[in-house]
């Protein structure tokens, strides 16, 4: 059970430093400055053609 557990501490680790990243980035990419306009055009996507 020892190769287990350090997989195991290894993928605790690392997979939550990987999904911090991820979470980081996905705000830092949503709230840059510019994509307000993208997000609205975005939006009105489904109302186009109405």
């Amino acid at each position: 059970m020892e190769a287990y557990t350090a997989m195991r501490h290894f993928a605790d680790v690392w997979g939550l430093l990987c999904m911090t990243l991820f979470f980081v980035g996905a705000v830092i990419f949503a709230f840059r400055p510019g994509s307000r306009s993208l997000a609205d055009e975005a939006a009105r996507i489904p109302f186009k053609d109405d």
